[in-house]
């Protein structure tokens, strides 16, 4: 099923109210990279949790010699991110815009439902059902 180009313009009109900024992004990795704010604000908060146990165990273990290669990988880790920070933001924008149409898709006429907070399964399972329906 198709969207309108008004529902388009509406999509790519909240997909960039909604979007992270890389600039910000940028920002949290220069001060911040090591604890791994730009991945907590980028939404990859798994990754952020690794970078920042990363740090504290790093340099709880500095003393034994452990922790001088745990804060050289994680070194590495976030060096790497200075490149990956654009493709995790059109990743996001991605989501965002997947996530605007199937709500515009699931509402099919009728005022547009934010599905953000249902499961995977359901949202999978309302727009199979709302691409079944004919739309008015």
């Amino acid at each position: 099923m198709n969207l309108s180009t008004q529902e388009q313009i509406l999509i790519e009109q909240r997909v960039a109210n909604e979007a992270k900024s890389a600039g910000v992004a940028y920002l949290f990795w220069f001060f911040l990279g090591a604890l791994g704010a730009h991945r907590f604000y980028l939404g990859r908060t798994g990754t952020g949790i690794a970078e920042l146990l990363l740090f504290i165990f790093g340099w709880m273990t500095i003393v034994a010699g452990v922790g001088a290669v745990l804060l050289l990988g994680l070194g590495i880790w976030v060096l790497v991110d200075a490149f990956l920070i654009p493709g995790m933001v059109q990743a996001h924008k991605a989501e965002v815009r997947k996530r605007l149409g199937m709500d515009v898709l699931i509402s099919a006429g009728g005022p547009m439902v934010d599905t953000s907070k249902w499961s995977r399964k359901d949202r999978e399972r309302l727009a199979a059902q709302a691409a079944r329906e004919p739309r008015a």
